[in-house]
């Protein structure tokens, strides 16, 4: 005898009621979240970022002139510089002090095409730059790839202190201690009134820096990027998981130097000379410290590293004016201020400048 289904408990095989009220389900159906609208590619939405960045400036440069363009763009290339460092420290972990001869490198080079070639256009001068510089970087990768720590940072700082001595080595090619000093064109004449030399100079850079700037962050957030992550956070683990470490070192010291080679370029056109003492270790040191107060492991920490290399120092300058201080005093002051806003900044927040505006960032968020 079949057992009889329980009172209240509907029939397996009952077909449905026509007139039955549909589910609930079916009624939140128009509810149900709809599918968004696809993403854009990375290197898209770094185009227009770095669109956005590039009409601020023109918006910068119209209304400033004279000295303040020429900061401006001086922020433009220290940016790249950082950024170059930041891709080798920050993403890849490895600890270089011998920036600033990656910068010497390019400088040098653009001065000689200048010289030497005048006949070349700028982009196909800064595309010869940087194909230089990173020459030196896979010489330089290829020779310290083995190395780590201390022994890397002392491989490096020989890099900084050797390189720009070869102009003293090489006076008749390099200029000696006085360096090469050249000119380059200034705005084109179908601008003439409406541009000004400096103001063209300055939008030469930034367009320079943004184009380099989109790919180091689209390189970061790639593929290379996160194998470059890998090695940083545990090189054994790396390799087993299949990450070809040596060759990765040397992509990002490849890549780091092409940054510096180039923002040392846009500094040698900016300013119209390459000398030795402005690529000294103190250049490299101050855009090592320059990356911790503005924080490591985001290209935004590159920008205020960037802002506080030029305007901490006018800064520190203007501060010794004010004070009327003795000439060695305020030549050493903006180094000290430097120091100490280093020192506070570290200190309150010691993921640098970048952590604090987050930090803000989610506070007002919160609220």
């Amino acid at each position: 005898m079949a057992p009889s289904p329980r009172r209240g408990a509907p029939a397996a095989d009952a077909p449905a009621d026509p007139g039955a009220p549909r589910p609930a389900a079916t009624a939140a159906a128009p509810d149900a979240p709809r599918p968004g609208r696809r993403a854009l590619p990375p290197i898209v939405r770094h185009l227009l970022w770095a669109a956005v960045a590039l009409a601020a400036v023109a918006a910068l440069t119209s209304v400033a002139g004279g000295l303040t363009d020429l900061r401006i763009a001086a922020v433009g290339y220290h940016l790249l510089a950082v950024a170059g460092l930041q891709l080798l420290i920050g993403l890849s972990g490895q600890v270089s002090l011998g920036h600033g001869a990656f910068m010497f490198v390019g400088a040098y080079t653009v001065a000689l095409l200048v010289l030497h070639v005048p006949a070349l256009p700028l982009w196909l001068g800064l595309l010869v730059t940087v194909a230089v510089s990173c020459a030196a970087g896979v010489l330089v990768g290829a020779a310290t790839a083995r190395l780590h720590g201390p022994y890397l940072a002392g491989a490096t700082l020989t890099l900084a202190v050797g390189l720009p001595a070869l102009a003293v080595r090489f006076p008749d090619l390099l200029g000696g201690a006085n360096g090469l000093a050249f000119s380059t064109r200034g705005a084109p004449p179908a601008l003439a009134g409406v541009v000004d030399d400096g103001q063209w100079r300055a939008l030469v850079v930034w367009t320079t820096v943004l184009i380099a700037m989109v790919l180091i962050a689209t390189i970061s957030g790639g593929r290379l990027g996160r194998r470059m992550r890998a090695l940083r956070d545990d090189e054994a683990a790396a390799a087993l998981a299949g990450v070809p470490v040596g060759r990765t070192k040397v992509v990002a010291f490849v890549v780091s130097a092409g940054a510096g080679g180039l923002a040392g370029g846009c500094q040698a056109y900016l300013l119209g000379t390459a000398t030795p003492g402005t690529f000294t270790l103190a250049l490299s040191l101050s855009l090592l410290a320059a990356l911790v107060l503005g924080g490591f492991g985001s290209l935004w920490g590159a920008f205020w590293a960037a802002l506080a290399l030029v305007y901490v120092e006018v800064g520190g300058t203007e501060l010794a004016h004010a004070l009327d201080l003795d000439t060695d005093v305020a030549n050493n002051l903006p180094v000290v201020f430097f120091g100490v806003v280093l020192i506070v900044v570290v200190r309150v927040w010691p993921q640098g400048a970048h952590g604090a505006v987050r930090l803000l960032a989610d506070r007002v968020r919160r609220r």
